[in-house]
Protein backbone atom coordinates (compact mmCIF):
# COMPACT_ATOMS: atom_id res chain seq x y z
CA UNK A 1 0.00 0.00 0.00
CA UNK A 2 1.55 3.35 -1.10
CA UNK A 3 1.95 5.75 1.45
CA UNK A 4 -1.46 8.22 0.23
CA UNK A 5 -3.57 5.22 -0.10
CA UNK A 6 -5.98 5.61 2.35
CA UNK A 7 -6.64 4.05 5.56
CA UNK A 8 -9.99 3.31 4.97
CA UNK A 9 -10.78 2.73 1.39
CA UNK A 10 -14.56 2.71 -0.31
CA UNK A 11 -16.11 -0.22 0.81
CA UNK A 12 -14.33 -1.03 3.93
CA UNK A 13 -16.16 -0.86 7.20
CA UNK A 14 -14.69 1.48 10.01
CA UNK A 15 -15.94 0.47 13.69
CA UNK A 16 -18.15 2.80 15.07
CA UNK A 17 -15.86 4.94 17.10
CA UNK A 18 -13.69 5.62 13.78
CA UNK A 19 -16.43 6.55 11.86
CA UNK A 20 -17.86 8.88 14.56
CA UNK A 21 -14.93 10.13 14.37
CA UNK A 22 -14.51 11.05 10.63
CA UNK A 23 -17.91 12.06 10.34
CA UNK A 24 -17.96 14.69 12.99
CA UNK A 25 -14.80 16.85 10.89
CA UNK A 26 -16.53 16.66 8.14
CA UNK A 27 -19.50 18.03 9.82
CA UNK A 28 -17.23 20.66 11.30
CA UNK A 29 -15.88 21.33 7.76
CA UNK A 30 -19.20 21.49 6.17
CA UNK A 31 -21.58 23.37 9.02
CA UNK A 32 -20.74 26.77 8.25
CA UNK A 33 -20.83 26.24 4.84
CA UNK A 34 -24.64 24.25 4.81
CA UNK A 35 -26.01 27.27 6.92
CA UNK A 36 -24.84 30.89 5.65
CA UNK A 37 -26.51 30.26 2.59
CA UNK A 38 -29.64 30.34 4.37
CA UNK A 39 -28.79 33.45 7.11
CA UNK A 40 -27.50 35.08 4.10
CA UNK A 41 -30.35 35.16 1.78
CA UNK A 42 -32.87 35.46 4.55
CA UNK A 43 -30.69 38.46 6.33
CA UNK A 44 -30.80 39.80 2.73
CA UNK A 45 -34.47 39.84 2.59
CA UNK A 46 -36.01 40.40 5.86
CA UNK A 47 -37.03 36.96 6.23
CA UNK A 48 -35.89 37.02 10.21
CA UNK A 49 -38.69 35.12 11.52
CA UNK A 50 -38.38 32.16 9.25
CA UNK A 51 -34.87 31.82 10.04
CA UNK A 52 -34.84 28.77 12.57
CA UNK A 53 -37.00 26.88 10.13
CA UNK A 54 -35.27 28.03 6.92
CA UNK A 55 -31.73 26.77 9.06
CA UNK A 56 -33.06 23.74 10.24
CA UNK A 57 -34.45 22.40 6.89
CA UNK A 58 -30.82 23.34 5.43
CA UNK A 59 -29.32 20.88 7.60
CA UNK A 60 -31.96 17.99 7.65
CA UNK A 61 -31.78 17.99 3.76
CA UNK A 62 -28.16 18.03 3.69
CA UNK A 63 -28.35 14.89 5.81
CA UNK A 64 -30.85 13.74 3.67
CA UNK A 65 -29.01 14.55 0.27
CA UNK A 66 -25.05 13.69 1.58
CA UNK A 67 -26.96 9.58 2.58
CA UNK A 68 -28.37 9.86 -1.29
CA UNK A 69 -25.53 10.82 -3.11
CA UNK A 70 -22.13 8.61 -0.63
CA UNK A 71 -25.03 5.32 -0.43
CA UNK A 72 -25.70 5.46 -3.92
CA UNK A 73 -29.64 4.31 -4.77
CA UNK A 74 -29.37 2.65 -8.25
CA UNK A 75 -28.25 5.06 -10.60
CA UNK A 76 -28.73 7.83 -8.03
CA UNK A 77 -25.53 9.05 -6.57
CA UNK A 78 -21.77 8.72 -7.05
CA UNK A 79 -21.35 6.26 -4.40
CA UNK A 80 -18.40 7.98 -2.81
CA UNK A 81 -17.60 9.67 0.24
CA UNK A 82 -19.49 13.20 -0.47
CA UNK A 83 -20.95 15.48 1.66
CA UNK A 84 -23.81 17.74 0.04
CA UNK A 85 -25.06 20.97 1.41
CA UNK A 86 -26.64 24.22 0.65
CA UNK A 87 -24.65 25.60 -2.39
CA UNK A 88 -23.26 29.33 -2.15
CA UNK A 89 -23.35 29.35 -5.78
CA UNK A 90 -27.11 30.47 -5.93
CA UNK A 91 -27.09 33.13 -2.90
CA UNK A 92 -26.51 36.00 -5.46
CA UNK A 93 -29.37 35.31 -7.94
CA UNK A 94 -31.92 33.80 -4.70
CA UNK A 95 -31.43 37.73 -3.24
CA UNK A 96 -31.93 39.40 -6.46
CA UNK A 97 -35.30 37.25 -7.19
CA UNK A 98 -36.26 38.26 -3.42
CA UNK A 99 -35.66 41.52 -4.16
CA UNK A 100 -37.30 41.56 -7.19
CA UNK A 101 -40.47 40.29 -5.56
CA UNK A 102 -40.26 42.53 -2.76
CA UNK A 103 -40.69 45.61 -4.92
CA UNK A 104 -43.67 44.10 -6.50
CA UNK A 105 -45.12 43.80 -3.03
CA UNK A 106 -44.89 39.91 -2.26
CA UNK A 107 -45.19 38.87 1.38
CA UNK A 108 -42.63 37.44 3.21
CA UNK A 109 -44.24 34.03 2.55
CA UNK A 110 -44.60 34.91 -1.30
CA UNK A 111 -41.01 35.99 -1.52
CA UNK A 112 -39.93 32.21 -0.19
CA UNK A 113 -42.25 30.49 -2.44
CA UNK A 114 -41.21 32.51 -5.41
CA UNK A 115 -37.44 31.34 -4.44
CA UNK A 116 -38.88 27.60 -3.94
CA UNK A 117 -40.40 27.39 -6.98
CA UNK A 118 -37.88 28.87 -9.18
CA UNK A 119 -35.59 26.35 -7.77
CA UNK A 120 -37.57 23.50 -7.72
CA UNK A 121 -37.84 23.96 -12.46
CA UNK A 122 -34.52 24.51 -11.92
CA UNK A 123 -33.34 21.25 -10.81
CA UNK A 124 -35.00 19.59 -13.62
CA UNK A 125 -32.09 21.01 -15.87
CA UNK A 126 -29.56 19.43 -13.30
CA UNK A 127 -31.49 16.49 -13.37
CA UNK A 128 -31.11 16.36 -17.49
CA UNK A 129 -27.66 17.05 -17.46
CA UNK A 130 -26.94 13.96 -15.57
CA UNK A 131 -27.50 11.67 -18.44
CA UNK A 132 -25.93 14.24 -21.45
CA UNK A 133 -22.47 15.53 -19.39
CA UNK A 134 -20.59 14.61 -22.58
CA UNK A 135 -22.26 16.98 -24.53
CA UNK A 136 -21.54 20.24 -22.63
CA UNK A 137 -17.78 20.66 -22.78
CA UNK A 138 -18.27 22.49 -26.09
CA UNK A 139 -20.74 24.98 -24.14
CA UNK A 140 -20.04 24.84 -20.58
CA UNK A 141 -16.10 25.19 -21.07
CA UNK A 142 -13.26 25.80 -17.81
CA UNK A 143 -13.43 29.18 -19.62
CA UNK A 144 -17.12 29.69 -18.82
CA UNK A 145 -16.86 28.23 -15.56
CA UNK A 146 -14.14 29.93 -14.44
CA UNK A 147 -15.52 33.27 -15.55
CA UNK A 148 -19.27 32.33 -13.56
CA UNK A 149 -17.96 31.06 -10.36
CA UNK A 150 -15.61 34.18 -10.46
CA UNK A 151 -18.63 36.25 -11.03
CA UNK A 152 -20.38 34.92 -8.45
CA UNK A 153 -17.87 35.53 -5.72
CA UNK A 154 -17.11 38.77 -6.84
CA UNK A 155 -20.60 39.76 -6.76
CA UNK A 156 -21.08 38.73 -3.30
CA UNK A 157 -18.59 40.54 -1.65
CA UNK A 158 -21.20 43.73 -1.52
CA UNK A 159 -23.28 41.45 0.70
CA UNK A 160 -20.73 40.25 2.59
CA UNK A 161 -19.07 44.13 3.25
CA UNK A 162 -22.50 44.98 4.17
CA UNK A 163 -23.17 43.14 7.00
CA UNK A 164 -19.44 43.95 8.30
CA UNK A 165 -20.51 47.46 8.43
CA UNK A 166 -23.42 46.15 10.97
CA UNK A 167 -26.41 44.97 8.24
CA UNK A 168 -28.71 47.15 6.21
CA UNK A 169 -30.44 49.50 8.65
CA UNK A 170 -28.31 49.15 11.27
CA UNK A 171 -28.71 52.29 13.63
CA UNK A 172 -23.98 52.01 14.16
CA UNK A 173 -23.45 50.98 10.22
CA UNK A 174 -20.05 51.28 10.09
CA UNK A 175 -18.55 52.05 13.31
CA UNK A 176 -15.42 51.12 14.68
CA UNK A 177 -17.18 48.31 17.42
CA UNK A 178 -18.71 46.37 14.35
CA UNK A 179 -15.57 47.05 11.98
CA UNK A 180 -13.82 45.86 15.04
CA UNK A 181 -15.46 42.54 15.18
CA UNK A 182 -15.35 41.79 12.12
CA UNK A 183 -11.24 42.41 11.84
CA UNK A 184 -10.82 39.80 14.87
CA UNK A 185 -12.96 37.08 12.60
CA UNK A 186 -10.93 37.83 10.04
CA UNK A 187 -7.21 37.87 12.07
CA UNK A 188 -8.64 34.14 13.69
CA UNK A 189 -9.58 32.71 10.20
CA UNK A 190 -5.96 33.53 9.03
CA UNK A 191 -4.16 32.61 12.04
CA UNK A 192 -5.82 29.20 11.20
CA UNK A 193 -5.49 29.21 7.87
CA UNK A 194 -1.20 29.84 8.41
CA UNK A 195 -1.24 27.63 11.05
CA UNK A 196 0.62 23.96 10.79
CA UNK A 197 -2.06 22.52 12.58
CA UNK A 198 -4.32 20.30 10.25
CA UNK A 199 -7.65 20.37 11.95
CA UNK A 200 -7.03 24.34 13.06
CA UNK A 201 -7.13 24.89 8.85
CA UNK A 202 -10.25 22.76 8.67
CA UNK A 203 -12.20 24.36 11.02
CA UNK A 204 -10.80 28.19 10.55
CA UNK A 205 -14.62 29.92 9.39
CA UNK A 206 -15.98 27.60 12.46
CA UNK A 207 -13.51 29.01 14.81
CA UNK A 208 -13.74 32.49 14.13
CA UNK A 209 -17.25 33.03 14.70
CA UNK A 210 -17.28 31.41 18.02
CA UNK A 211 -14.56 33.82 19.17
CA UNK A 212 -16.05 36.58 17.14
CA UNK A 213 -19.95 35.44 18.90
CA UNK A 214 -17.72 35.40 22.37
CA UNK A 215 -16.05 38.71 21.58
CA UNK A 216 -19.61 39.95 20.91
CA UNK A 217 -20.88 38.57 24.13
CA UNK A 218 -18.41 40.86 26.32
CA UNK A 219 -19.36 44.18 23.79
CA UNK A 220 -23.04 43.85 24.11
CA UNK A 221 -23.28 42.67 20.30
CA UNK A 222 -25.20 39.47 20.97
CA UNK A 223 -28.46 40.33 21.80
CA UNK A 224 -30.58 36.78 21.68
CA UNK A 225 -34.19 36.22 22.87
CA UNK A 226 -33.82 32.44 23.59
CA UNK A 227 -36.75 31.89 25.78
CA UNK A 228 -39.09 29.66 23.38
CA UNK A 229 -36.43 27.83 22.35
CA UNK A 230 -38.26 24.45 20.21
CA UNK A 231 -36.82 21.54 20.33
CA UNK A 232 -37.96 19.30 18.34
CA UNK A 233 -40.14 20.13 15.06
CA UNK A 234 -40.93 17.79 11.57
CA UNK A 235 -40.54 18.57 8.25
CA UNK A 236 -43.68 20.62 6.54
CA UNK A 237 -43.05 20.15 3.04
CA UNK A 238 -44.27 23.15 0.78
CA UNK A 239 -44.84 25.20 3.98
CA UNK A 240 -45.39 28.22 2.24
CA UNK A 241 -46.50 27.25 -1.12
CA UNK A 242 -45.37 27.35 -4.57
CA UNK A 243 -44.55 30.27 -6.81
CA UNK A 244 -42.84 31.28 -10.09
CA UNK A 245 -41.03 34.26 -11.68
CA UNK A 246 -39.35 33.85 -15.29
CA UNK A 247 -36.82 36.85 -14.85
CA UNK A 248 -35.87 34.82 -11.43
CA UNK A 249 -35.43 31.73 -13.23
CA UNK A 250 -33.25 32.54 -15.69
CA UNK A 251 -29.82 33.41 -14.00
CA UNK A 252 -31.30 30.07 -11.31
CA UNK A 253 -30.76 27.95 -14.73
CA UNK A 254 -28.18 29.03 -15.77
CA UNK A 255 -26.03 28.06 -12.26
CA UNK A 256 -27.41 24.84 -12.17
CA UNK A 257 -25.32 24.65 -15.62
CA UNK A 258 -22.31 25.60 -13.88
CA UNK A 259 -22.89 23.54 -10.57
CA UNK A 260 -22.98 20.51 -12.51
CA UNK A 261 -19.66 21.01 -14.01
CA UNK A 262 -18.62 21.70 -10.46
CA UNK A 263 -20.12 18.64 -8.98
CA UNK A 264 -17.73 16.72 -11.76
CA UNK A 265 -14.35 18.48 -10.36
CA UNK A 266 -15.70 18.05 -6.56
CA UNK A 267 -16.16 14.24 -7.30
CA UNK A 268 -13.21 13.59 -9.59
CA UNK A 269 -11.25 15.21 -6.63
CA UNK A 270 -12.85 12.51 -3.97
CA UNK A 271 -12.46 9.71 -6.38
CA UNK A 272 -8.55 10.38 -6.58
CA UNK A 273 -8.25 11.10 -2.51
CA UNK A 274 -10.34 7.86 -1.91
CA UNK A 275 -7.70 6.28 -4.54
CA UNK A 276 -10.34 5.18 -7.00
CA UNK A 277 -10.31 5.71 -10.63
CA UNK A 278 -10.44 9.23 -12.15
CA UNK A 279 -11.02 7.89 -15.82
CA UNK A 280 -13.06 5.14 -17.71
CA UNK A 281 -16.81 3.68 -17.46
CA UNK A 282 -16.44 3.15 -13.33
CA UNK A 283 -15.69 6.94 -12.68
CA UNK A 284 -17.83 7.98 -15.51
CA UNK A 285 -20.74 5.78 -14.08
CA UNK A 286 -20.28 8.08 -10.58
CA UNK A 287 -20.41 11.15 -12.10
CA UNK A 288 -23.25 10.62 -14.16
CA UNK A 289 -24.84 9.30 -11.02
CA UNK A 290 -23.51 12.59 -8.50
CA UNK A 291 -24.91 14.81 -10.67
CA UNK A 292 -27.78 12.91 -11.43
CA UNK A 293 -28.23 13.24 -7.13
CA UNK A 294 -27.25 17.10 -7.44
CA UNK A 295 -30.85 17.47 -9.28
CA UNK A 296 -32.72 15.19 -7.59
CA UNK A 297 -31.32 16.58 -4.28
CA UNK A 298 -31.77 20.01 -4.79
CA UNK A 299 -35.72 19.38 -6.27
CA UNK A 300 -36.06 17.95 -2.64
CA UNK A 301 -34.48 20.82 -0.79
CA UNK A 302 -37.15 23.18 -2.42
CA UNK A 303 -39.59 20.49 -1.05
CA UNK A 304 -38.69 20.52 1.67
CA UNK A 305 -38.22 24.56 1.91
CA UNK A 306 -34.43 24.92 1.41
CA UNK A 307 -32.15 25.98 -1.34
CA UNK A 308 -29.99 23.98 -3.75
CA UNK A 309 -27.70 21.37 -2.86
CA UNK A 310 -24.37 20.82 -4.16
CA UNK A 311 -21.44 18.34 -3.75
CA UNK A 312 -18.78 20.05 -0.94
CA UNK A 313 -15.01 20.46 -1.99
CA UNK A 314 -13.79 20.87 1.41
CA UNK A 315 -14.97 17.61 2.49
CA UNK A 316 -12.37 16.16 -0.43
CA UNK A 317 -9.62 17.92 2.21
CA UNK A 318 -10.49 15.82 4.99
CA UNK A 319 -10.80 12.78 3.25
CA UNK A 320 -7.03 13.43 2.28
CA UNK A 321 -6.45 13.99 5.64
CA UNK A 322 -7.97 11.36 7.75
CA UNK A 323 -7.34 8.79 5.06
CA UNK A 324 -11.14 7.63 5.16
CA UNK A 325 -12.48 7.54 2.31
CA UNK A 326 -15.18 4.69 3.53
CA UNK A 327 -18.52 5.58 2.23
CA UNK A 328 -19.93 4.02 5.28
CA UNK A 329 -19.10 6.75 6.78
CA UNK A 330 -21.45 8.66 5.03
CA UNK A 331 -24.18 7.23 6.85
CA UNK A 332 -23.32 8.96 10.65
CA UNK A 333 -22.25 12.32 8.67
CA UNK A 334 -26.16 12.19 7.37
CA UNK A 335 -27.74 10.88 10.42
CA UNK A 336 -25.51 14.00 12.42
CA UNK A 337 -26.95 16.60 9.70
CA UNK A 338 -30.70 15.09 10.17
CA UNK A 339 -30.60 15.04 14.16
CA UNK A 340 -29.53 18.67 13.66
CA UNK A 341 -32.19 19.64 11.22
CA UNK A 342 -34.55 18.41 13.21
CA UNK A 343 -33.84 20.51 16.17
CA UNK A 344 -35.29 24.28 15.13
CA UNK A 345 -33.57 25.35 18.70
CA UNK A 346 -30.39 25.36 16.80
CA UNK A 347 -31.43 28.41 14.14
CA UNK A 348 -32.63 30.17 16.51
CA UNK A 349 -29.34 30.26 18.62
CA UNK A 350 -27.16 30.99 14.81
CA UNK A 351 -29.83 33.61 13.49
CA UNK A 352 -28.89 35.61 16.20
CA UNK A 353 -24.98 35.82 15.03
CA UNK A 354 -23.81 38.74 14.81
CA UNK A 355 -23.94 40.52 11.69
CA UNK A 356 -20.47 41.73 11.80
CA UNK A 357 -19.08 38.28 12.99
CA UNK A 358 -21.33 36.63 10.15
CA UNK A 359 -19.92 39.16 7.45
CA UNK A 360 -15.97 38.73 8.05
CA UNK A 361 -16.35 34.63 7.55
CA UNK A 362 -18.73 35.24 4.27
CA UNK A 363 -16.62 37.89 2.83
CA UNK A 364 -13.49 35.60 3.05
CA UNK A 365 -15.97 33.01 1.98
CA UNK A 366 -17.20 35.29 -1.17
CA UNK A 367 -13.39 36.03 -1.72
CA UNK A 368 -12.29 32.51 -2.19
CA UNK A 369 -14.79 31.59 -4.46
CA UNK A 370 -13.66 34.43 -7.04
CA UNK A 371 -10.24 32.92 -6.44
CA UNK A 372 -11.88 29.74 -7.16
CA UNK A 373 -13.00 30.82 -10.26
CA UNK A 374 -9.48 32.79 -11.05
CA UNK A 375 -7.99 29.22 -10.41
CA UNK A 376 -10.13 28.03 -13.25
CA UNK A 377 -9.34 30.58 -15.56
CA UNK A 378 -5.53 30.20 -15.08
CA UNK A 379 -5.01 26.69 -15.83
CA UNK A 380 -6.29 27.58 -19.51
CA UNK A 381 -3.85 28.37 -22.57
CA UNK A 382 -4.01 32.09 -22.53
CA UNK A 383 -5.52 32.13 -26.58
CA UNK A 384 -6.47 35.65 -27.70
CA UNK A 385 -9.90 33.48 -27.84
CA UNK A 386 -9.39 33.27 -24.42
CA UNK A 387 -8.66 36.23 -23.14
CA UNK A 388 -11.02 38.12 -24.98
CA UNK A 389 -13.54 36.05 -23.71
CA UNK A 390 -12.56 36.73 -20.08
CA UNK A 391 -12.56 40.18 -20.84
CA UNK A 392 -15.67 40.74 -22.28
CA UNK A 393 -17.60 38.53 -20.17
CA UNK A 394 -16.21 39.82 -17.01
CA UNK A 395 -16.57 43.63 -18.19
CA UNK A 396 -20.06 42.95 -18.94
CA UNK A 397 -20.79 40.96 -15.87
CA UNK A 398 -19.25 43.31 -13.54
CA UNK A 399 -20.91 46.21 -15.37
CA UNK A 400 -24.62 45.48 -15.02
CA UNK A 401 -23.85 45.25 -11.26
CA UNK A 402 -21.99 48.50 -10.59
CA UNK A 403 -24.00 50.38 -13.59
CA UNK A 404 -27.47 48.73 -13.26
CA UNK A 405 -29.36 52.20 -14.71
CA UNK A 406 -27.09 51.07 -17.92
CA UNK A 407 -30.57 48.57 -18.69
CA UNK A 408 -33.18 50.76 -17.57
CA UNK A 409 -34.03 51.15 -21.59
CA UNK A 410 -34.76 47.65 -21.75
CA UNK A 411 -37.73 46.07 -20.99
CA UNK A 412 -38.83 44.91 -17.33
CA UNK A 413 -38.61 41.24 -17.82
CA UNK A 414 -35.52 41.30 -19.50
CA UNK A 415 -34.08 44.13 -17.29
CA UNK A 416 -34.02 41.90 -14.52
CA UNK A 417 -32.91 38.84 -16.42
CA UNK A 418 -29.89 40.94 -17.45
CA UNK A 419 -29.10 43.08 -13.88
CA UNK A 420 -28.03 39.39 -12.63
CA UNK A 421 -24.19 39.49 -13.37
CA UNK A 422 -24.04 36.26 -13.23
CA UNK A 423 -26.40 36.16 -16.27
CA UNK A 424 -24.88 38.84 -18.07
CA UNK A 425 -21.41 37.51 -18.13
CA UNK A 426 -22.04 33.75 -18.30
CA UNK A 427 -24.29 34.21 -21.73
CA UNK A 428 -21.12 36.59 -22.83
CA UNK A 429 -18.75 33.96 -22.47
CA UNK A 430 -21.03 31.11 -23.82
CA UNK A 431 -21.06 33.27 -27.04
CA UNK A 432 -17.63 34.21 -27.40
CA UNK A 433 -16.92 30.55 -26.63
CA UNK A 434 -19.23 29.66 -29.79
CA UNK A 435 -18.79 32.40 -31.82
CA UNK A 436 -15.06 33.97 -31.96
CA UNK A 437 -12.42 32.08 -33.76
CA UNK A 438 -9.84 29.90 -31.86
CA UNK A 439 -6.04 30.69 -32.14
CA UNK A 440 -2.62 30.41 -30.93
CA UNK A 441 -1.65 30.82 -27.28
CA UNK A 442 -1.21 34.69 -27.09
CA UNK A 443 2.28 34.41 -25.77
CA UNK A 444 3.28 32.73 -28.75
CA UNK A 445 1.25 34.68 -31.07
CA UNK A 446 2.97 37.93 -29.83
CA UNK A 447 6.51 35.89 -30.89
CA UNK A 448 5.03 35.29 -34.25
CA UNK A 449 7.64 36.66 -36.72
CA UNK A 450 6.84 38.92 -38.77
CA UNK A 451 7.46 38.53 -43.04
CA UNK A 452 10.70 39.19 -44.02
CA UNK A 453 12.29 39.17 -39.97
CA UNK A 454 14.47 36.40 -39.00
CA UNK A 455 13.48 35.68 -35.10
CA UNK A 456 16.73 35.40 -32.88
CA UNK A 457 17.89 32.63 -31.23
CA UNK A 458 17.79 32.73 -27.84
CA UNK A 459 22.37 32.30 -26.17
Amino acid sequence: MSADSPVYRLEDRPGPLASLLAAFQHVLASFVGIIAPSLIVGGALGLEQYLPYLLSMALFVSGVATWIQSQRLGPLGSGLLSIQGTSFSFVAALIAAGQAARTDGASDEAVIATLIGVCALGSFIEIALGGMLHRLKRIITPTVTGVVVTLIGLSLVKVGVTDMAGGVGAEDFGSLANLGLAALVIVVVLACQMSRHPWLRIGSVFYGLVIGCVAAVFTGHFNAELESLRWFALPQPLRFGIGFDWAAFVPVAFIFLVTAIETVGDLTGTARASGEPISGPVHQRRLRGGVLADGVNSLLAALFNTFPNTTFSQNTGVVQLTGVASRHVGRYVAAILLLLGLVPALGSVLQYIPRPVLGAATTLMFGLIAVSGIRILSDQAMTRKTIMTIAVSLGMGLGVQLVPEALSGLPDTARQIFASPITTGGLSAILCTLLLPGGAPASEEAHQPQAGVTPRRSS
